[in-house]
């Protein structure tokens, strides 16, 4: 049997992955086929430049599109694939992932993810899009979401 995924195992799950630790990963908004995924911007996330790296931003768009599908598909689900689209550089208080499903089957789903960095003020800037595929496999989650 599948378990459900909710808000709580979402978030078991989120903190049993060591690197979503390592940048502060945190799950805000969860189900019904979307996700929101938040991110602290620290220096130690950043590139030459300042601003966040494009593997955070990647690392944003993955987890995020595999949760959203995850919320439709159960919680034993793998990324298959995604590209992204770096807009501009992110910089600010926090990036924010905003992923939804916006198709799927028994086995898979594919979904979009919009990136932003959102600052003190509120103030909110576009800074990726991401579109992946996820698949369902027959592996179970344990009760502490490994």
């Amino acid at each position: 049997m599948t378990a459900t995924l909710d808000l709580d195992l979402a978030r078991k799950v989120l903190a049993a992955q060591p690197f979503s630790a390592l940048v502060g990963a945190e799950i805000t908004a969860y189900g019904d086929g979307a996700v929101t995924l938040t991110i602290p911007i620290r220096p130690e996330l950043g590139q030459q430049f300042g601003y966040v790296h494009g593997g955070v931003l990647a690392y944003a768009a993955d987890n995020s599109l595999t949760y959203a599908a995850g919320s439709v598909l159960g919680p034993n689900v793998l990324t298959g694939g995604f590209s992204i689209t770096y807009l501009r550089p992110a910089a600010g208080a926090r990036l924010r992932a905003e992923a939804r499903v916006t198709g799927a089957t028994r086995r898979q789903a594919v979904c979009h993810c919009e990136i932003y960095a959102d600052a003190e003020d509120g103030a909110s800037v576009l800074v990726a899009v991401a579109q992946g595929t996820t698949r369902a496999i027959e592996r179970e989650l344990g009760s502490d979401g490994r």
